[in-house]
């Protein structure tokens, strides 16, 4: 199975397109897969130049509500007539960071019109791919909710990204994770993982986001994940630059920036 990274914060192939956000394209033997679909549509450029054609796609995943991982959706959906689209239900509630600025996900009912697909439950959308839809918070600590708010009745309160979801590949004896932010925290999806398959992680793509994060959280991250001692992982988007490079030197394992463009096999 392959990965492509087609839109991220950082580019360095000619002629590919940078934005914050992110999107990834998986393909196996029998099913396209889109998972989320970066701040635009930048990332349909970015498809083109790279060989991924929109069109084949036969579903999207959709991690959580932000705009930089949603503003592309409705450009996928007019280039890409048959993709169902996969999410929680709460995706499409008012979001906002700092109560003043929105960063959600507008709902246009006309163009989701027969391709939503809600889901609540670990779902299979390829042989061994699944979509987990509830992370378990087992480390209260490695959660990322600081000043991220969402609407209801005209309330904010603190956004705790119920909506948030994520990809997990099974092999005969390992998982392999595919994460979009973390914002629930990437030691609780991967704990979340490892219970209901009863398997060891043992690669993670994805945002971690580690920006802003405080001491005491990258501490228990960075114990937890030289415990999971991983094959690779491979980290992006949210989780800083810098924190990349402190990771490849305290993780005890390969870790990489994934990159637009970048190019891997899982």
């Amino acid at each position: 199975m392959k990965v492509i990274t087609l839109i991220e914060n950082l580019a360095y192939g000619s002629g590919l397109c940078a934005e914050h956000g992110l999107s990834m394209y998986i393909e196996s033997d029998n099913r396209k897969i889109l998972f989320d679909t970066g701040q635009s549509g930048l990332f349909l450029k970015n498809a083109e130049l790279l060989g991924v054609s929109i069109a084949d796609i036969d579903l999207l995943v959709l991690s959580h509500g932000h705009y930089d991982h949603t503003g592309g959706l409705y450009p996928f959906l007019e280039a890409n007539r048959k993709a169902k689209v996969y999410c929680k239900e709460s995706l499409f509630e008012p979001r906002y960071s700092g109560k003043t600025r929105y960063i959600g996900t507008p709902y246009k009912p006309e163009l989701l019109k027969d391709r939503l697909v809600v889901v609540t439950e670990p779902t299979a959308i390829d042989v061994d791919v699944f979509v987990i839809p509830e992370i378990e918070l087992f480390n209260p600590v490695d959660t990322h909710f600081k000043g991220l708010y969402k609407k209801v009745n005209e309330d904010f309160t603190e956004d705790t990204f119920t909506d948030e979801l994520f990809l997990t590949l099974k092999k005969a004896d390992s998982l392999h994770i595919l994460t979009a932010c973390s914002h629930r925290g990437i030691t609780n999806i991967c704990r979340t993982a490892e219970k209901i398959f009863s398997l060891p992680v043992k690669s993670i793509v994805g945002g971690f986001h580690l920006k802003d994060c405080s001491t005491e959280q990258y501490i228990e991250l960075t114990w937890f994940l030289r415990q999971l001692r991983l094959n690779n992982m491979g980290v992006c988007h949210c989780t800083g630059v810098d924190k990349f490079a402190d990771m490849r030197e305290e993780c005890d394992t390969h870790v990489f920036y994934n990159f637009t463009g970048n190019k891997i096999v899982v």
